[in-house]
């Protein structure tokens, strides 16, 4: 069983490469993203604190996605879990160690998809309008404010994560404006070798 973190500003390309490894790899996506919508649209009193909080284009609160997390650990796993957008933040690091710990698992790498701003805003506004022209859903945060927004937030939280796994020896950076098959034999390679 393999545990990995894929780490990476909005529209990195987190979830489409996770959804290769869980068809490739049987591994458990865990992506916070999905839960948070899913919460978002169940008209829970959580999932409307939570709509709120996505609107503006922040980020919820550690205690929101570290619950959500920790029911998922409990699970079946196969293959491994993916955890796809969480940790976020340093404090969310160390509970990942420790739920990973107490759930008698490790970590065995960090995923980096580093990509450049400028190209990942036309990524994703090019995700948007292709969605629209094919009569999918678009993500409400899928323009170019939110996404703005959603990149501070990345900056200023999530990076020093970078720092965090690279001093833990856990880090290894892929390119990842590559394409989709380029990204996932990148991974792929990372992978083997853990």
């Amino acid at each position: 069983m393999t545990n990995i973190i894929l780490l990476g500003p909005p529209g990195a390309g987190k979830g489409t490469q996770a959804q290769r490894l869980v068809d490739e790899q049987n591994m458990v996506q865990l992506s916070t993203g999905d839960m948070l919508r899913a919460a978002k649209t169940s008209g829970t009193d959580m999932g409307k604190k939570v709509a709120a909080i996505m609107d503006a284009g922040e980020l919820v609160t550690d205690e929101i996605v570290i619950g959500l997390i920790e029911e998922k650990l409990d699970g079946e796993v196969a293959g491994g879990f993916i955890f796809d957008g969480f940790p976020r933040t340093l404090p969310q690091a160390d509970a990942l160690s420790a739920l990973l710990k107490k759930k008698g698992m490790s970590l065995d790498a960090v995923i980096e998809l580093q990509v450049n701003d400028g190209e990942l805003v036309m990524r994703i506004v090019n995700r948007a309008k292709e969605a629209a022209a094919e009569g999918k859903p678009v993500r409400a945060d899928d323009n170019e404010d939110s996404l703005k927004v959603r990149l501070m937030e990345y900056y200023k939280k999530t990076s020093p994560l970078i720092g965090y796994y690279y001093a833990k020896g856990h880090l290894a950076s892929i390119n990842g404006l590559a394409s989709m098959d380029e990204v996932g034999a990148s991974i792929k390679g990372i992978l083997d070798r853990t």
